[in-house]
């Protein structure tokens, strides 16, 4: 992954680009790490890390902030970065090149397809209500911060959105970005979020991704700072349309948008959506089997939020999490032991961070991760004790689940029947997610189908439990196939 890397220098920038890159190679060097466990902790492929050394690419600051992190460099790589970029000719501090504190350029990847559909009105929910002030569910105004600030009412909301998504592809003026439109934006993804989490719309994707299109055609604008201005919420944007495909299942798409995710934040400057984005990058890399990445990706979370101990909690949640479905209990447990000491001594500070840990809690993600690891633990060893562990840790998910999140109330109940499944109860696993089976939809690519799958794979296991489970097996082999 590249797309982020600066542009070839020329023969002129060449020589300080070169002497970065053998400082680069020290520090490496000295950290006992290859260029592709560094690119892989830092989200860019071994070569790329390779052309650095070789001084043959340019290294974004941003990039070379995070690499002096990972390799404890003490702020000398990015110093280097920073003289690198003044002395080459063009890169003068005050005009000329990519000066310092410019925004580094867009990725190029290719990103999901706009959706097409009618207005936004025929989109949303016909019982939608506009939350009337910012912050809410989460998400904090770009402008104001939390210092409060009011939302256009629907209508105007309605009418803003259509004003915001009809700039074309080729426009070149600027039009001016007025407050109410930000206003209006944050408080729409703020609706989209919560309609999903109640009632699991899939509308709520395609208002997120047109919106997103939209946003990538301002920042697009030439001699204009949209793309600052609006990092910080398209960033939430991307965050969110990577999380919303994820939980319907599409994996490829939803790496898209968080990989973006990633190089918005970065530009803002927002630890909580990086941290947001690598756990679902995490999630992704285990549901497809690829233990590797879902481990860098969660250790890379401690990165990008070192000493604070709410993401210290999160990192080790999901290390536990690739860990045991390799079935490595010492290190699964140790990280989850790890993960609930950190959970206590987070304060405050959290939350101004990462807003979303207002919706959902430090201790409920805590409670909800270790679950799924133990879970998982107990499924890949057989361990009984480790299954009645996964239980209990349920429980306290589910007792900490505020009002009105249905989507991860079923979630965690059909988890709760798994644990059970695994502990070898299957009647107590049939009659916990019979409930969800009569009253929800399921579709098998949802990440709520992968958990029934799961389950089925489990019962399947024990089949001869009774003619209730044997029937209850039948009906879940006919949802999930």
């Amino acid at each position: 992954m590249t797309e982020g890397m600066g542009s070839a220098p020329d023969a002129r920038t060449a020589e300080v680009w070169r002497a970065f890159g053998t400082r680069l190679r020290q520090w490496r060097r000295r950290a006992g790490l290859t260029q592709a466990q560094v690119g892989a902790r830092v989200g860019y492929d071994h070569t790329a890390i390779s052309k650095l050394e070789h001084g043959t690419r340019k290294t974004p600051l941003p990039l070379a902030r995070r690499l002096d992190e990972l390799l404890t460099a003490g702020g000398d790589l990015l110093a280097a970065c920073e003289a690198a970029e003044s002395e080459a000719p063009g890169g003068a501090r005050d005009g000329g090149g990519t000066a310092r504190g410019a925004t580094p350029p867009a990725r190029t990847v290719p990103l999901p397809g706009e959706p097409v559909g009618g207005d936004l009105l025929s989109l949303l929910p016909p019982d939608t209500v506009v939350p009337t002030t910012l912050p809410t569910y989460g998400l904090v105004c770009p402008v104001h911060g939390r210092d409060g600030c009011a939302v256009p009412a629907l209508a105007d909301v309605v009418a803003l959105h259509a004003d915001f998504c009809e700039l074309g592809p080729a426009a070149v003026s600027c039009p001016p970005l007025d407050v109410d439109t930000v206003h209006a934006l944050t408080a729409l993804l703020a609706v989209c979020l919560r309609a999903d989490e109640e009632r699991a719309w899939p509308g709520a994707t395609v208002v997120v991704e047109r919106t997103l299109h939209a946003m990538l055609r301002w920042m697009a604008l030439p001699a204009a700072p949209y793309q600052r201005q609006l990092a910080p919420l398209a960033a939430e944007y991307a965050q969110s349309a990577g999380c919303l495909r994820l939980l319907w299942g599409r994996n490829a798409t939803a790496m898209a948008w968080l990989d973006r995710s990633l190089v918005w934040a970065d530009t803002a400057g927002h630890v909580g959506t990086q941290v947001a984005a690598l756990g679902d990058m995490s999630t992704l890399a285990r549901l497809e089997g690829d233990g590797p990445s879902a481990l860098s990706y969660g250790g890379a979370i401690r990165q990008a939020a070192a000493g604070r101990h709410w993401a210290g909690a999160l990192s080790d949640l999901y290390l536990a999490r690739g860990h045991a479905v390799r079935g490595d209990a010492r290190q699964a447990l140790g990280h989850i032991e790890r993960a609930w000491s950190q959970m206590d001594r987070a304060g405050e500070r959290d939350e101004a961070e990462a807003p979303w840990l207002s919706v959902a809690s430090v201790r409920l993600r805590v409670e909800s991760g270790a679950a799924g690891a133990l879970r998982d633990l107990a499924a890949a060893t057989g361990d009984r004790r480790l299954a009645l562990r996964a239980v209990a840790a349920t429980r306290s998910a589910l007792e900490l689940l505020p009002p009105g999140m249905h989507s991860a109330r079923t979630l965690f109940t059909v988890r709760m029947a798994d644990a059970h499944a695994c502990a070898r109860d299957p009647q107590a696993a049939v009659a916990i997610a019979g409930p969800v089976l009569d009253t929800t939809e399921v579709t098998a690519a949802t990440l709520l189908g992968r958990e029934l799958r799961g389950l089925h794979s489990r019962l399947a296991a024990g089949r001869g439990a009774g003619p209730e489970a044997d029937e209850f097996l039948r009906r879940l082999e006919a949802a999930v196939r």
